[in-house]
């Protein structure tokens, strides 16, 4: 394992739906462009995973999301850098969601979940993710 790559920390929202689905964002820029993800951002230094969530999910749909508990916490490396990704279960609390930085968005059921071409530490989740879905309709 390397050791000096660039550590980067981030937070994603699963934001559900009580009509048991999750939010899906795709990506409109950089090396990644075109991939889905779940929105989010980076963690500044000494800011809190729940402030840096909200801050994330203003800056990038302009609305607010309710901050649940974390589903998961995601350690991947990818070619340049090593990324920790806290994932929570969030809810919509604002407005409708406005793509800022995303080129399109959409709202996943369990059964079409694994559709997507999913950045890998999202994909590492997914099965995480459609278990919840799963309870929700429950």
């Amino acid at each position: 394992m390397e050791t000096d790559k660039k550590h980067i920390e981030v937070v994603a929202a699963v934001i559900v739906s009580g009509r048991n689905k999750v939010f899906a964002t795709q990506r409109g820029y950089g090396e990644w462009k075109d991939w889905w993800e779940f929105p989010g951002g980076k963690v500044k230094v000494g800011e809190a995973l729940s402030d840096a969530l909200q801050r994330e999910i203003n800056e990038e749909l302009a609305t607010e999301v309710n901050v649940g508990a974390e589903l998961a916490c995601v350690q991947y490396d990818y070619p340049r850098f090593r990324l920790t990704m806290h994932c929570f279960v969030c809810t919509f609390a604002g407005k409708s969601p406005i793509l800022l930085e995303h080129e399109s968005s959409c709202w996943l059921s369990a059964d079409n979940l694994h559709d997507l071409k999913w950045l890998p530490a999202d994909a590492a989740i997914l099965n995480k993710v459609a278990h919840l879905l799963q309870q929700i309709e429950e």
